[in-house]
C-alpha cells in the first residue's frame, strides 16, 4: 500500500477540519438558531397584550411603571433600575459602567455607592420597611469620609470631611478619632484626603434585595427577583383591595426557575406580572 507523503497528509487532515467546522457553524448552528427563534419566549414573538386587548411591549424587555414626574405608580410591581437611557430603552442598551470604587459623587455624577443608597431609601419608604444599607446615610448617599493626616496618609487626623454630603447637610456622623465631621463644600477640593468608607449599623443582609438597587448589564432584563417581588406584595394587595395571599400565588404563577435548572436565579417577569395583575385583580389604586 503506497503512503501518501506526510506534507501531502497535513493538508488533508487541515482540510478535513475546515469541512467539518464549516459544516457545523456555518449549517448546522445557523439552523439551530433560526430553529430555536420559532420558539416563543427564545426568539419567536415576545409581543404580550395588556389587558385591554391593546400591545403593551415586550416580555422580554423591561419597562417602567411611573408616572410622569417619575413617582412609582403603586398599583403596579416595580422593575429593577435601568441604565438604558430614561430607562428600559431598547435603542440605548447598556450598563453603567460604574464598579465597587465608585463610592464618592462627583459634581455631574453620583458615585454607584450613593445610588445604591438613595435608590434603598426609596424602596425603603415605598414599602414601609427597613431601606438602610451598609456604607449608607440616613439620608440615602454613600457614607463617606474623606480624612486629613499630618502625614499625608497617616498619622493624626486633622479634618474629616462628609464627601456625599454637600453643606448644609448635616454630617451622618459627628466625629471621627476626635476630629469633628464637617460636610462637603461644593467647590472645595478633598483630592488629597483618604477616602474611608464607614459600615454603619445596618444589618448585614438588607431588607431591600439588592436587585432593587441595581440595573442589568443590559438596562433591559424584565425579571425581577422573587424576594423582590414578594417584598412589594403587601402594597400590591391594598392597593387592589386583595389578600397578600392572593397576590404571592400570582408572583409564584409569574416565578420561572433557573436556564437549564442551573443558570442563574429564579425570576419574576414585571411587564407580564402587571398585566395579569390588571386581568386578575383590576381594581385602579392610587
Amino acid at each position: 500500500m503506497t503512503r501518501i507523503p506526510h506534507w501531502l497528509a497535513q493538508h488533508v487532515a487541515a482540510l478535513r477540519v475546515v469541512l467539518v467546522l464549516t459544516l457545523l457553524t456555518g449549517l448546522a448552528y445557523p439552523l439551530a438558531m433560526v430553529a430555536a427563534a420559532q420558539v416563543p419566549g427564545l426568539g419567536g414573538t415576545s409581543e404580550v397584550t395588556g389587558a385591554d386587548g391593546r400591545p403593551a411591549g415586550s416580555s422580554l424587555i423591561g419597562q417602567t411603571f411611573t408616572d410622569a414626574k417619575g413617582n412609582p405608580v403603586k398599583k403596579y410591581f416595580q422593575s429593577r433600575p435601568s441604565n438604558a437611557a430614561t430607562g428600559y430603552d431598547a435603542t440605548a442598551s447598556g450598563a453603567g459602567n460604574q464598579g465597587p470604587e465608585s463610592v464618592v459623587d462627583t459634581k455631574d455624577k453620583p458615585s454607584l455607592l450613593t445610588l445604591v443608597c438613595g435608590r434603598s431609601k426609596a424602596v425603603g419608604d415605598l414599602e414601609g420597611v427597613d431601606g438602610s444599607r451598609p456604607y449608607c446615610t440616613d439620608d440615602g448617599v454613600g457614607a463617606v469620609l474623606g480624612v486629613f493626616y499630618d502625614g499625608g496618609t497617616s498619622g493624626r487626623v486633622t479634618r474629616a470631611v462628609s464627601l456625599n454630603q454637600a453643606c448644609p447637610a448635616k454630617p451622618f456622623l459627628t466625629s471621627y478619632k476626635g476630629v469633628r465631621v464637617t460636610c462637603a463644600k461644593p467647590d472645595a477640593d478633598y483630592s488629597h484626603a483618604v477616602t474611608v468608607p464607614v459600615r454603619g449599623n445596618a444589618p448585614a443582609d438588607p431588607v431591600v434585595p439588592a436587585d432593587a438597587v441595581t440595573a442589568s448589564g443590559s438596562g433591559l432584563d424584565p425579571h425581577i427577583s422573587p424576594a423582590y417581588a414578594t417584598l412589594q406584595a403587601p402594597r400590591i394587595a391594598r392597593q387592589r383591595g386583595v389578600s397578600t395571599a392572593d397576590v404571592r400565588k400570582l408572583i409564584e404563577k409569574y416565578t420561572t426557575g433557573r436556564a437549564l435548572g442551573v443558570l442563574g436565579e429564579r425570576g419574576v417577569n414585571v411587564v407580564e406580572l402587571n398585566i395579569a395583575l390588571d386581568r386578575t385583580y383590576p381594581k385602579q389604586g392610587a
